[in-house]
């Protein structure tokens, strides 16, 4: 896909504040000198057997990407793919789950399209608003600030041991209660402090996102692997074998970028990897600001810092 949208021509635009450039989350265009409109689309198939939930999940999925970037989301337009002879009771779940997730994050939905296809996916455009003075985007990130996620890692993995029926209720609930929980808080309590650079977990992976901010910082993210939190199960499923092709695809892209200062065990290795669905905020800013961060959202914990580039954007302690 780089290679792709490198040929792909571009117009010059003042009013464009973030492109596809430094593929950020979301591209944000500017309307007055006090407001920008933030814009993303999201879908995927199902993550999940229960059509309620998928349906929310997907729609948290989506509005990832405008609080990432600071905004507020304000409307979405529903995408759909479902087959034609397919169950309509199901889709009314799944509409219904995506509709009242995104009237808990206080976002519109105002239409959207659908075709038939024979594999069922499901998402969302989705449109916020932000300052144009206060956009965290992945390409501020300064050598000295902290590293922070604000969510464990490992849905991926989780959702393959589903499929291979080898997932305990207890590890895929806990992964469900983590996919459908808003980054709306914690985009609220960073937007309280020093950030300078904020970027979501989703398919690409911890390794793969941080990859995209430190390639548009121009630092390198040093990220302890010890520091990092798994969800529930996520180790032992990843130790059996529970890899999702997308884990794969991640680590072929992006481990020419990486360093590692020590051996580590092949499972948490995947799991830096694992393509994350709905995931948390990636965030960089002064140490003092990350601890009152941590103090401000549980959830979040610092997982390294950034440094000056060196010969790699990614280390791995």
């Amino acid at each position: 896909m780089d290679t792709v949208l490198a040929s792909v021509p571009r117009w010059p635009d003042e009013n464009v504040l973030v492109g596809f450039d430094t593929a950020d989350d979301a591209g944000v265009y500017k309307l007055t000198p006090e407001c920008a409109l933030v814009q993303t689309v999201d879908f995927f198939t199902p993550i999940v057997d229960d059509p309620y939930t998928f349906g929310a999940i997907a729609a948290a999925n989506s509005l990832s990407d405008v609080y990432a970037m600071g905004g507020r989301p304000i409307s979405a337009l529903s995408i759909l793919a479902y087959p034609g002879k397919g169950d309509l009771a199901d889709l009314e779940q799944i509409l219904k789950g995506g509709a009242e997730k995104m009237h808990e994050a206080g976002c519109s939905v105002i239409g959207g399209h659908s075709v038939a296809d024979d594999e069922i996916k499901f998402g969302y455009a989705v449109t916020g608003t932000v300052h144009p003075e206060r956009i965290k985007a992945n390409a501020n990130a300064l050598p000295g600030d902290a590293l922070v996620l604000t969510k464990r890692i490992g849905t991926g993995v989780i959702a393959t041991a589903l499929k291979r029926g080898i997932a305990d209720g207890p590890h895929m609930e806990e992964a469900i209660r983590s996919m459908l929980t808003l980054n709306r808080r914690a985009c609220h309590e960073m937007l309280r402090l020093d950030v300078h650079g904020c970027t979501d977990v989703t398919g690409f992976g911890l390794i793969g996102h941080a990859r995209e901010m430190a390639l548009a910082s121009q630092v390198t993210l040093e990220l302890e692997a010890d520091r990092v939190q798994f969800l529930p199960g996520a180790v032992d499923y990843a130790r059996q074998g529970a890899i999702p092709g997308g884990l794969k695809n991640n680590r072929d892209f992006a481990e020419c970028v990486v360093e590692t200062a020590r051996a580590l065990p092949r499972e948490i290795e995947d799991l830096l990897y694992d393509p994350q669905t709905s995931g948390g905020l990636l965030i960089t800013l002064p140490e003092a600001d990350a601890v009152a961060l941590e103090r401000l959202y549980p959830d979040a914990y610092r997982i390294g810092r950034v440094l000056a580039r060196a010969a790699k954007p990614i280390r791995i302690l």
